[in-house]
């Protein structure tokens, strides 16, 4: 809608100008507020320190230096140095006093720099954190975060780029998140804080400066996601994309290619890898009959493979008309090179080109 007014007096201008920002509601302005994934994280944060005192932060660089990332940016000079606490570098130092803590009843946030650290810690991530809980017949809750970036970045090499979901996810004990925007990021953080039991919180470098759009109810302190639903990115009836993390961007730059010529893809961002969504899963694929799934880490045991697996063990199998398809990275250690980098990693061609095949066209 276009209109204009003209003013001869400046005292009319100043009026028209109040009652204009008046007109302007909260609501609005917030619908259509964009938040980096980074700042998603550090409120969600910042809002769970604030409303349950027994909630810290431990890792390295996480208190003066702000977080090597800047996650938790401001929240040292906001909690002080008994509530984030910076760590020597020691994954299994830390890790353990973080599980003890949490047995003992604080809710520690437990930052790993990038997961590939994690496997200094891993014993207590798995044998300590995962199966107190069953081993103590239930009198003993472990409720910890462990997160940070995982997965690729970019040219970090093969000990800095590994995903971590498949590993993680095999555990029973363990619940297993891998978000993707920022609303995923807040609510999925807070969720996950307030939950009873240990949780890996899986991020990715490369998400934490994207801005996406978010609400004022994402915004609302007591906003939480539930942890293992997925949700639908994109609606479509002719194939199905699954994907995590920086793989749901992949599925839906493909899908909007493929939307070019017709094909209209459904997209599920899966959130949670352990428990998985796999009703969300089977009744896509009961419509659209056809299935890829997407994600950067290996293909061998991978969360694909699970999919699949689950896939064949239920009634989907027999709505499908044609084989599940895994777009993975490639089974190699990630390389130094740029250029093999790229050839390592899913690209929006390769799931494009997979689509087609499978369809036919």
């Amino acid at each position: 809608m276009a209109f204009s007014i003209s003013f001869h007096k400046s005292s009319v201008l100043t009026s028209t100008v109040k009652i204009l920002k008046r007109s302007l509601t909260t609501t609005r302005v917030l619908a259509n507020k964009q938040m980096t994934v980074r700042d998603a994280l550090n409120s969600a944060m910042d809002d769970e320190m604030e409303r349950d005192e027994r909630v810290f932060i431990l890792g390295e660089e996480v208190a003066l230096y702000d977080g090597a990332y800047k996650v938790s940016r401001g929240l040292y000079k906001k909690y002080g140095e008994k509530r984030v606490i910076d760590t020597p570098i020691t994954e299994i130092g830390f890790a353990g006093i973080a599980v003890g803590s949490a047995m003992a009843g604080l809710r520690p946030i437990c930052e790993f720099m990038t997961f590939n650290f994690s496997l200094q810690a891993i014993d207590h991530v798995i044998n300590s954190a995962a199966k107190t809980f069953y081993m103590s017949a239930g009198m003993v809750n472990v409720p910890i975060v462990f997160r940070g970036p995982n997965g690729a970045a970019a040219g970090v090499a093969a000990q800095h780029s590994q995903c971590f979901g498949a590993w993680y996810s095999q555990c029973p004990g363990l619940k297993v998140i891998s978000p993707y925007n920022s609303e995923d990021a807040r609510g999925l953080l807070k969720a996950a804080i307030r939950d009873p039991d240990p949780v890996v919180f899986l991020e990715n470098e490369l998400l934490y400066g994207n801005q996406y759009p978010i609400t004022d109810e994402v915004l609302d302190k007591d906003f939480v996601l539930p942890i293992g639903k997925a949700k639908i990115e994109r609606k479509g009836d002719h194939i199905t994309f699954v994907a995590h993390s920086k793989g749901v961007e992949l599925a839906l730059d493909a899908a909007k290619e493929l939307s070019s010529v017709g094909i209209e893809a459904e997209v599920i961002n899966l959130r949670s890898l352990r428990p998985l969504d796999i009703n969300t899963i089977i009744q896509s694929v009961v419509r659209t009959n056809h299935i890829i799934s997407i994600e950067q880490g290996w293909p061998y045991a991978g969360i694909g493979s699970e999919i699949s697996a689950q896939i064949m063990e239920s009634e989907a199998f027999y709505h499908l008309d044609a084989p599940v398809i895994r777009v993975t990275g490639a089974d190699v250690p990630m390389p130094y090179t740029k250029s093999l980098e790229i050839a390592a990693l899913p690209q929006v061609n390769n799931i494009v080109d997979a689509a087609k095949k499978l369809l036919g066209v």
